[in-house]
């Protein structure tokens, strides 16, 4: 008898054990799983100007794990150099990820393009010392005919060969003019259809995709694999308007080929750093939204 009192006893002690393991300090809420998701730093644009250091300790202590940077020129991240750039971001908790870099000027009709490989040379060499995977153009005018596109698709072409040939990945970030029409084509759909699927992905800005007019998962299921990182925005916070229908993007993400999340947030009801933090909060609180997509 004794021993089956003991036994009770010790089967109890271990269970309140293993539910406080659970639980936080006061009891109150389940440990939540820490979810693999960066941060566009244009989302802090202002905030970065008068505090950078500032700025991604913030980020790294809200939870933030991966960053992407809008402030590349010149071989420099927001006039730091790669190293010093790449410190700062992993002082935080956080890795750098990707960047978005306009590229040089270019002139199609002229044959010797060596000014603009010279930059693209110091282009992947910043991005790689400074730790990046993926160099994205998050921009480009839109041309008139189609062969003006197709200039611009081959362009893109010899730029992600020259990024995979040193270990990166290149990609292009739409907005939503790119679901207008040219010549009685989908300019996204032709940029698609005319890049290399080893050269060239795809940054999906989700929001932007809506408000041209057109489905992300319908587009995840027409260019399946094409769409390596997504950028996860909204009108301001995530989850606010409602107009976008995340839940039905995360259960898709899979057929996207989608393997890093960053958040945008452009506009805002709350200050900046709020703002992303209650955005972040959204995809954390999100059953649909799984812990890491790159593994």
């Amino acid at each position: 008898m004794r021993t089956c009192k003991l036994l009770l006893i010790l089967m109890c002690a271990t269970l309140f054990f293993a539910c406080q393991s659970q639980t936080s300090p006061q009891g109150q809420e389940e440990v939540k799983v820490k979810k693999n998701i960066g941060i566009q730093l244009y989302s802090l644009r202002d905030d970065i100007k008068k505090d950078f250091d500032g700025t991604i300790k913030a980020l790294g202590e809200m939870g933030y794990t991966e960053v992407e940077a809008a402030g590349y020129g010149d071989g420099k991240f927001y006039d730091l150099s790669p190293a010093d750039y790449k410190k700062a971001i992993e002082d935080a908790g956080m890795r750098m990820v990707s960047s978005h870099t306009g590229g040089p000027k270019m002139d199609f009709k002229k044959a010797d393009k060596s000014e603009a490989w010279e930059w693209w040379d110091q282009c992947i060499a910043a991005h790689k010392e400074a730790g990046a995977s993926y160099v994205v153009v998050p921009y480009m005018r839109t041309p008139e005919k189609l062969d003006e596109l197709k200039l611009y698709c081959d362009y893109y072409n010899e730029v992600g060969k020259k990024c995979n040939d040193a270990g990166l990945r290149f990609g292009y970030h739409n907005h939503d003019f790119e679901f207008k029409k040219i010549e009685d084509k989908v300019m996204y759909d032709f940029m698609l259809e005319n890049t290399n699927p080893e050269l060239v992905f795809f940054q999906m800005d989700v929001y932007w995709t809506v408000m041209g007019g057109k489905s992300p998962v319908e587009y995840f299921e027409k260019y399946p694999g094409r769409f390596e990182m997504l950028h996860i925005k909204d009108e301001k916070e995530l989850g606010e308007s409602g107009m976008v229908g995340f839940d039905a993007i995360f259960k898709n993400i899979k057929t996207a080929g989608a393997k890093h999340l960053v958040v945008e947030v452009e506009r805002y009801s709350y200050e900046p750093k709020e703002s992303v933090k209650r955005s972040l909060e959204y995809l954390n609180n999100a059953s649909f939204v799984e812990p890491d997509y790159s593994k």
